[in-house]
């Protein structure tokens, strides 16, 4: 079933990127393991996946110790509260949702200690919704020039999280917002910010044809989720 999943939406992405006037190639897929147990994981593992996105730092961490036999590169996709940048500093190696200075300093605090660094993407808020995280895109250019000073943290580019609407001209808008913020700021900066995280199993279309450089996949392939148990 799940090696069905897979197949299913790597497909559907390559139809998409294809439709988009794109190579399928240039967009990468981040299966999204939120609240499913490592025993499915591993069964990810077996065809041949090693990235997984999680939501909270104590769930990466908790399968990141169940699965250390296998060489897994997780990322932390979710709002990151500044008292779980230990967790995140010693098992991730990415962060997608660096989203204000507190944050970087807690992080390079950790990271220094441990001897690491992380690749971070600036989560972008892009969407009307208050309960979407995320930096407000005027404000980048400053917080860019501030993440300079640390080493620990590699800036790869941006993430965001459409509206949630059925819309489509307003979630393409917010996929389109944060790609020419992202072209805006290789000019400005002269970093090469070559990471779009946009769009999810709903909106990855929309996504694709805004400049999506990667999307983050759970429920197409997992199935539906049960945050009763988390």
């Amino acid at each position: 079933m799940l090696a069905e999943n897979f197949n299913c939406i790597t497909q559907q992405l390559a139809k998409a990127c294809i439709n988009a006037g794109r190579d399928p190639q240039s967009v990468s897929l981040l299966p999204v393991s939120k609240t499913f147990p490592s025993s499915i994981i591993e069964q990810a593992i077996a065809l041949g996946y090693q990235r997984f996105g999680e939501n909270k730092a104590q769930e990466l961490k908790q399968k990141a110790i169940e699965l250390q036999q296998y060489p897994l590169s997780w990322v932390i996709i979710g709002h990151l509260q500044t008292n779980k940048a230990k967790e995140v500093a010693r098992y991730a190696s990415e962060i997608q949702s660096l989203d204000r200075l507190d944050l970087a300093i807690a992080l390079d605090k950790r990271l220094q200690q441990e001897g690491r660094v992380l690749d971070a993407l600036i989560q972008v808020k892009t969407s009307t919704e208050e309960s979407k995280s995320g930096m407000n895109p005027e404000e980048v250019p400053i917080f860019l020039e501030q993440l300079k000073s640390f080493d620990t943290l590699h800036i790869k580019g941006f993430m965001t999280i459409a509206e949630n609407s059925n819309n489509p001209d307003i979630v393409r808008a917010c996929f389109r917002q944060t790609s020419e913020l992202a072209e805006k700021m290789r000019q400005k900066t002269g970093l090469p910010l070559p990471v779009l995280s946009m769009g999810m199993s709903g909106d990855y279309a929309l996504a694709i044809k805004e400049g999506a450089t990667e999307v983050r996949i759970g429920s197409a392939i997992f199935g539906a989720r049960d945050y009763t148990t988390k």
